[in-house]
């Protein structure tokens, strides 16, 4: 990924038009590489995931400490009630991951140097933290939210919500992005760098000679803007998604919603009816 690319944004390969012109499909690189990531996640998951045994060998051990830590990590986050989200969070992780990663390849784009994408991730957690509040408190429970804890505030609570997807599109956008152009920067001066290094050769020479400087030093760098940053910023857009579902989920305060139970009285066993017949032990009177 380079400055250059992240300028004119994705290149649009080809359109598919459908109902007479109607509606237009721009395949860009961004989709393209959108189709990458997710063949290489899935066929990771099938690799990972296939012939899973009681005695596990080196790859399921692996595989399962991975999970584990997946899952410990969003219980000590997000609560022992949110670990249905785990799955997602795992997701969120290796599309955010493999999406910038790919660019490394030189072939796709990265993925989250594309706003609209990241935007769109950042659209699935705000959805899921609006479910999570209109689950908890209901529809009207949840508008009245907004209004609390006093109602001059509500236009404060409408923008903090607004943001919240914008914060995290462009925390993770910008991070990327800045990567990318500051490589583009490197590049570019060392390739002047290299120019003027051998500007005391004859023209002929010095024009076929190759800029030897863009050579190791570039690479040390992508292994922190590129493995590193990348690892960095899809840990930490995962892990603002689960503070994000886990403030909107809370976990359940124990016995509020219990009902006192009042211990049930012991039915007091009624005599058998005597029909008016005193009943005695003693032998009857005999005349």
């Amino acid at each position: 990924m380079d400055g250059e690319s992240l300028s004119r944004g994705a290149k649009i390969l080809f359109r598919i038009t459908c109902f007479n012109g109607a509606l237009t499909i721009d395949i860009t690189q961004t989709t393209i590489s959108l189709f990458a990531v997710t063949l290489i996640v899935s066929i990771l998951a099938i690799v990972l995931g296939k012939g899973i045994t009681k005695r596990p060998g080196r790859k399921q051990a692996l595989v399962e400490k991975i999970v584990m830590m997946l899952y410990n990590l969003v219980e000590t986050t997000m609560g022992k009630h949110n670990l249905k989200y785990a799955p997602l969070v795992g997701t969120i992780f290796a599309a955010s991951l493999f999406g910038t990663l790919i660019g490394l390849t030189k072939i796709f784009r990265s993925t989250t140097a594309d706003l609209m994408v990241v935007l769109g991730m950042s659209l699935v957690t705000s959805m899921l933290c609006w479910y999570e509040g209109i689950r908890n408190r209901g529809f009207f429970g949840w508008l009245k939210s907004y209004t609390e804890p006093v109602a001059f505030i509500t236009p404060i609570n409408l923008v903090s919500e607004v943001s919240q997807p914008l914060s995290m599109t462009f925390r993770h956008f910008g991070n990327i992005a800045g990567g990318g152009v500051l490589m583009s920067i490197v590049y570019a001066a060392l390739g002047s760098a290299s120019s003027l290094l051998f500007k005391w050769l004859p023209a002929s020479i010095a024009s076929v000679m190759p800029p030897i400087l863009q050579v190791g030093i570039p690479a040390v760098l992508s292994l922190y803007f590129d493995l590193f940053s990348g690892l960095m910023q899809a840990f930490v857009f995962s892990l603002l998604t689960m503070v994000y579902i886990a403030q909107a989920n809370p976990a359940p305060v124990p016995g509020e919603n219990a009902k006192a139970k009042k211990p049930k009285k012991a039915k007091k066993q009624k005599a058998p009816a005597s029909n008016g017949i005193q009943q005695t032990d003693a032998p009857a009177h005999q005349s």
